[in-house]
């Protein structure tokens, strides 16, 4: 183990190991205090996820996955045990430290997309980088090339009640890929849509997954949600149960293909939109 300054106020543990591990969490407890009552989310848990995985995580409420999903994204620090993302010891940091990694090194996308009402969509995935300090000019190209990647170019000056939830979910994960995160979160990226724009959201993090080896983790109840994963970790009891590469994982792309067809999202909307301007 050595050390080195990551900047001049603080030093940061740095631990050699693989360089294909960009998450490694060792003997992690998580425990929260609720009056007299101790609650033990996470016991001793131990997990490594590799640079370019797909992984789901998985679990019954109450099992902890949730609060595995806040210690891997540097929403919360664990209780006891080292958390260490791309090599470096996360676990210690303070407030602030964990905001500069959440920002740089992690791209949340939430079951409710969380955006900003009254921002279009292309403000909206500027955001991240409006708080990273980064000029108007470069916010605005590299936020339209991420709504490029996940498909929505001809939208980026509609507001969110403009979009459907599908596309609301996209802009979303393109706000997520604005920083050239290490890791991609998603919790419950699915749990809000319909069974086709969910399919659609996965082809869009399997491609990402495939095409530039991004690691990918989705926190899911839903279990044909976690065959798109190629490795399913399922939690109980603050421990891990299993964890096992899927055996027979769907390509979303080829479930898309043989879905029947609908009507396009944009096209129901247009036609929402013209029968309330009708009405007026």
């Amino acid at each position: 183990m050595q050390r080195r300054p990551r900047d001049s106020a603080c030093l940061v543990e740095i631990v050699e190991g693989s360089s294909d591990d960009v998450i490694r969490i060792d003997r992690v407890s998580k425990i929260y205090q609720t009056g007299d009552i101790l609650v033990h989310a996470l016991r001793g848990l131990t997990l490594t996820i590799r640079r370019g995985e797909f992984v789901a995580i998985m679990g019954p409420s109450g099992s902890g996955k949730s609060t595995l999903m806040n210690v891997i994204g540097c929403l919360d620090r664990p209780t006891k045990g080292k958390y260490f993302l791309e090599g470096v010891d996360v676990s210690t940091m303070g407030k602030s430290e964990l905001a500069d990694v959440r920002n740089k090194r992690v791209g949340f996308v939430f079951q409710s997309f969380n955006l900003v009402s009254r921002t279009s969509a292309l403000e909206n995935v500027e955001l991240p980088l409006l708080y990273a300090g980064v000029s108007g000019s470069e916010r605005k190209r590299r936020a339209k090339e991420a709504l490029a990647i996940v498909g929505l170019s001809d939208r980026e000056r509609n507001m969110p009640n403009q979009l459907s939830g599908g596309q609301q979910q996209r802009v979303a994960l393109a706000r997520a890929l604005v920083n050239n995160p290490s890791i991609v979160l998603a919790d419950e990226p699915t749990g809000a849509l319909d069974t086709r724009t969910s399919v659609e959201v996965m082809e869009i993090f399997q491609r990402l997954n495939r095409e530039r080896k991004l690691t990918v983790i989705i926190v899911t109840h839903e279990a044909d949600i976690s065959l798109y994963a190629e490795r399913v970790i399922l939690v109980r009891d603050g421990r891990i149960a299993s964890d096992a590469p899927v055996g027979n994982r769907w390509n979303a792309a080829e479930v898309l293909r043989n879905m029947p067809e609908i009507p396009a999202e944009s096209e129901d909307l247009e036609e929402l939109e013209g029968r309330s301007i009708s009405k007026e």
